[in-house]
């Protein structure tokens, strides 16, 4: 145990000195850092200030208790004198579990690192007990077992404390190697993660970020009452929405400090109980650096990163939705309570998650927090054979490396982690095909990892959805590995019922089966048609509004000179490209987008709407918007109020009507007596024209007929069951409140003229 009298510390013309119990030794710089790095080889402790000034350097013992002490920095300075340090017992501290735990004998440290040769643990302490950086060595024949490398301090305290890794080595690049001992890294199994306190905070955007934790906090209280919603996955209605982006706008009537927060959502949830949807699909909340694209000049340094798919940790949520700016415990606490309000209104919660890269960039330009230098080699794909430069199947220069068992575990224990820990109902992988990789990028029949998810006990009770495509084009939709659990972003739905509304030729077939619920897909093993998660419109793309406003993407904005974002997007400006004042286009427009969504309602499967749609937000041709903190991405609540009694009042009637029919809910796919095709002209490829009933066995059929031609259709409509009539409830032709009555109107007669580029629906009742 080392306990000194305090030493003094002498300045000196070079600005640095060398500290040992007995002496102190003036030295030039050169000398000065020599010795550093023969301290950093031999010894276990170095103390650091705030401005990383070196404290003091002493041998690893079982406990020690610094007294003092400061040398000057690079540049002259005088030292200055510290306060006295607490005790802290050291101990080898044990392998499991990873991350920070609490132990009998203290607070346990470990991280996973294969081919490092040496590790220290680098801890700031509360300021109220030492305004300063600790440096722990790990001695690699103490501290380590197999290949994790571990620690444990008494006495350190429950919370407030700061830590992160120094990880060196082999620097041999061409082995798939990048480490880097001057980088302080994040533990990838932290809890939570501290950065800056405000989002888009841009005079801090170069701050580091640091694992944290908290053992001080009584367990959340989830409330004697509480339950999950457990809401069947055939009557699912998915809002895809950005938590930020929900109540960042001025227009939310929210105060300053809680827009754009996990508690600025509970808000609003009458909104969504309004609309009517029963599942929010969260874009990516786990904590990621917004201003990361602003750490270096390049085309997008003017952007923030508002999506969020660039993760900087798999287990802490995004610190910057709390509140007041109230950092990572508040998050994680508020986080709860959003997930218990929504869980309260019968709502649950998807997390769309991102496994298939990181924030940390290429090769060429890295970002380095916490992977790549703590194991590129087993985090990440390499080519071995290009001198292992990163694969990148995901588009943003690298791919995690899913099918090795230790990122394989991480990604598991993640996942529990937040359905044990946040309660969540299910997650969305995104470009989820990369899971279907192996090692070294090749595609995989039975992907280890995608199979235990399948399998895993704490995720059996979730929904779990599959993006089945990457950016290496390993197209998967209908055929993603899914053990009878996966449901998928069913893309095919999307561009059919586009082509076929937008009025394309030779459409008619492909809606029909996407209609009825895509059995061409998945109607395999015991799949079933809520495995196709439908949906017209997500976050990537086009908003509706501007699907039926844009023939191209107008995305200068951006910083790529228009070369991001998808060409392909099936869209139909209605006759001008962007806002107008015609009346008539605008018309169009609106039915248009009403035809959509009547599509969507009425379509076997789980379908999914984009947050904004239903009063028709845009993006003005954007169909990339990333990188936009600004009302491109944020709810216009105004423009809502604006369209309550219109737009909105149209979608929300028409997703209650999806909910109270359960013939537009089957939990099997149909078969011949369950629908009516009235089409004597399937192979006409000029005919854009398709009616249809559907039967529910009691008498309460549902007749709906879709025109895409530009001229009306007098269509005949076949007699009602027995004992019913047919009333109309939708004619997207119409103008609110005719366009959807509840009730329905009666009087239908024997034929019925189907306007251009509309819709209807029938409903027989007695």
């Amino acid at each position: 145990m080392i306990r000194g009298p305090p030493q003094i510390v002498q300045k000196c013309p070079t600005g640095i000195v060398t500290v040992n119990r007995t002496n102190i030794v003036p030295r030039t710089h050169r000398h000065a850092l020599q010795d550093l790095r023969q301290l950093r080889r031999r010894d276990s402790l170095r103390l650091f200030s705030s401005d990383h000034r070196i404290l003091k350097f002493c041998t690893s013992e079982e406990a020690f208790q610094p007294k003092l002490v400061a040398a000057a920095k690079l540049q002259e300075e005088a030292p200055q004198m510290l306060d006295t340090l607490p005790s802290f017992k050291l101990s080898p501290g044990v392998a499991h579990p990873l991350g920070v735990s609490e132990t009998e004998s203290g607070i346990n440290f470990a991280i996973f690192s294969q081919h490092a040769s040496a590790v220290t643990l680098c801890i700031i302490l509360p300021k109220s007990v030492h305004d300063g950086m600790i440096e722990l060595a790990l001695d690699p024949q103490k501290n380590r077992t197999g290949d994790i490398w571990h620690i444990c301090i008494k006495e350190l305290p429950q919370g407030g404390v700061l830590y992160g890794y120094r990880i060196d080595g082999p620097r041999n690049w061409h082995e798939g190697h990048r480490f880097d001992d001057s980088i302080i890294l994040v533990d990838p199994y932290a809890k939570l993660i501290e950065g800056r306190r405000a989002f888009g905070d841009e005079s801090n955007k170069m701050c580091r970020f640091f694992g944290t934790y908290d053992f001080n906090s009584l367990p959340f209280d989830w409330g004697e009452n509480y339950k999950l919603p457990n809401i069947p996955e055939k009557d699912l209605v998915i809002y895809e929405m950005n938590v930020r982006a929900f109540t960042a706008d001025e227009t939310s009537s929210l105060d300053q400090d809680q827009r754009g927060s996990y508690l600025g959502l509970i808000e609003k949830i009458p909104h969504l109980l309004e609309l009517g949807v029963n599942a929010v699909e969260l874009l990516p909340v786990f904590e990621f650096d917004e201003l990361e694209f602003q750490r270096r000049p390049n085309p997008r340094d003017h952007m923030i990163n508002t999506w969020g798919y660039s993760t900087i940790n798999f287990f802490a949520p995004m610190s910057r939705y709390a509140s007041c700016g109230g950092g990572p415990v508040r998050a994680s606490w508020e986080f709860k309570e959003m997930v218990k309000a929504l869980h309260g209104a019968g709502i649950e919660v998807i997390l769309d998650v991102v496994y298939n890269h990181t924030n940390e960039a290429d090769d060429e330009n890295p970002y380095t927090t916490s992977f790549r230098g703590i194991d590129n080699k087993v985090y990440y794909m390499v080519d071995l054979n290009n001198n292992a430069q990163l694969l990148n199947f995901a588009g943003c220069g690298n791919t995690f490396n899913c099918n090795h068992p230790t990122v394989m575990e991480l990604i598991l224990d993640s996942l529990r982690h937040w359905v044990t820990e946040y309660h969540v109902d299910g997650f969305r992988f995104d470009l989820a095909s990369v899971l279907c990789r192996g090692t070294d990028g090749t595609p995989i029949n039975a992907p280890p990892l995608v199979k235990a998810i399948s399998k895993d006990s704490v995720l059996s009770r979730c929904k779990i959805i599959a993006e089945p495509w990457d950016c290496g084009g390993l197209y998967l939709v209908g055929k993603f590995p899914n053990w009878d659990r996966w449901a998928e972003w069913n893309g095919k739905y999307r561009d059919d019922i586009r082509r076929f509304i937008k009025g394309d030729a030779g459409m008619k077939g492909n809606f029909a089966t996407r209609i009825a619920g895509s059995a061409d897909l998945y109607r395999v093993n015991k799949r079933k048609p809520y495995h196709s998660v439908n949906f017209v419109i997500a976050h990537d793309g086009f908003t509706l509004y501007d699907l039926v406003s844009y023939n191209n993407k107008h995305n200068d904005a951006n910083g790529e000179g228009g070369n991001d974002g998808c060409n392909d997007n099936f869209s139909w400006n209605c006759g001008i490209e962007g806002e107008t004042s015609d009346a008539n286009i605008n018309a169009l427009r609106s039915r248009q987008m009403k035809n959509f969504h009547l599509a969507l309602m009425v379509s076997q499967g789980t379908p999914m709407m984009l947050m904004g749609d239903e009063y028709g937000h845009t993006r003005y041709g954007n169909n990339n918007s990333y990188g936009h903190d600004t009302a491109i991405n944020n709810f216009q609540w105004g423009q809502l109020e604006a369209r309550k009694n219109d737009h909105f009042r149209f979608f929300s009637k028409m997703i209650k009507f999806r909910l109270s029919h359960n013939v537009l809910r089957k939990e099997s796919f149909i078969e011949k007596n369950d629908i009516t095709w009235l089409e004597d002209n399937w192979y006409n490829e000029e005919s854009r024209f398709l009616a249809f009933m559907l039967h529910d066995g009691n008498g309460g059929d549902i007749y709906l007929a879709f025109n895409a031609h530009h001229f009306s259709i007098k269509t005949a409509i076949p007699s009602p069951p027995r004992n019913r009539n047919w009333y109309r409830v939708v004619d997207t032709n119409l103008k609110s409140p005719d366009d959807f009555v509840t009730e329905g109107v009666s009087g239908i007669s024997e034929t019925y003229d189907v306007a251009p580029y509309s819709a209807i629906l029938l409903e027989a009742k007695q």
